[in-house]
Order: structure tokens, then sequence, then C-alpha cells
């Protein structure tokens, strides 16, 4: 019974927690750290980007994500959505390009249908993992003595 009061607390501290977080364009924004960090937990948002986007709609880089009026998030909402594609439409651009190169058989598209690297690296020594050459490293070479018994 206890428990379960537990839980229930837990829950609800959870859901009072989320609720307090801004969502901007679906992604749901630490609010303990500042805007320049915060907006680049959107996909599609970088650094530079996050910066341009925060001094076109005169949000301080430093102000924390929980310090936000709604008018300031409404302004922001509206500032990306209008000017960037991000997110779930960026991601299937991307998938789209990638289907395109694979498609009409260029390099670049059989390296991807290949899960090799795409961009001219080397794959003698990295890349292994992805490969599925998974190497040991070697010891000495000599075998270890033999413990008396």
């Amino acid at each position: 019974m206890l428990f379960a009061r537990k839980i229930q607390n837990i829950n609800k501290d959870k859901v009072n927690f989320l609720k307090n977080m801004p969502r901007i364009v679906g992604v749901t924004i630490p609010d303990d750290k500042r805007m320049e960090v915060a907006i680049t937990y959107i996909y599609g948002i970088g650094k530079t980007l996050g910066k341009e986007i925060l001094e076109k709609t005169k949000i301080d880089l430093n102000k924390k994500a929980k310090d936000l009026s709604q008018q300031e998030l409404s302004d922001l909402k509206e500032y990306i959505e209008k000017n960037f594609k991000i997110e779930g439409d960026l991601r299937r651009q991307i998938m789209i390009n990638i289907k395109r190169l694979k498609d009409i058989g260029t390099w670049r598209g059989t390296r991807h249908s290949k899960k090799l690297p795409v961009r001219g690296q080397r794959t003698k020594t990295n890349t292994r993992t992805v490969r599925g050459n998974v190497r040991k490293t070697m010891g000495s070479g000599r075998k270890p003595s033999a413990s008396p018994t």
C-alpha cells in the first residue's frame, strides 16, 4: 500500500515536471539549461544557427528556458517554423536524398547501401565495428609461464 502510494507521488512529480518544460516544434526543451544550449536539442539546429535564431527573436542567450515568457516561446516557435526545415521534415528530406543517390547508382549511394563511410575516410583501420570486422588486439605473443602447483 505504502509502495503504491510512493509510485503515484513519483508519477505525479514526473507529470508536473514535464508540464513545466517548454516544448518547441514537438521537442521538449530542458528548462534548466541556457537557451543557447537548450535550442540545440532540436534536430537541425546547431550552435551557430541557434545563436542566430535567438538574436533574431531578441531572446537573451544566457536566459534559462524555464524563464521564457509565453510571448517569447510563441515568437521562437513561429520564427523557427517559418524559416527552417527541422525535425521530421529534415529527416525525411535527408532520407529521400540518400534514396535518390542509391536509385541512380552513384558511388555515394552504393557506399550508403553497403553501410560504409561515404566521404572518403579510410576503412583499413577505422570503421571496424560498422563493417563487422572487430579485431581483438594481441598481447606480446608470449604465453604466460605456468604457475607452480
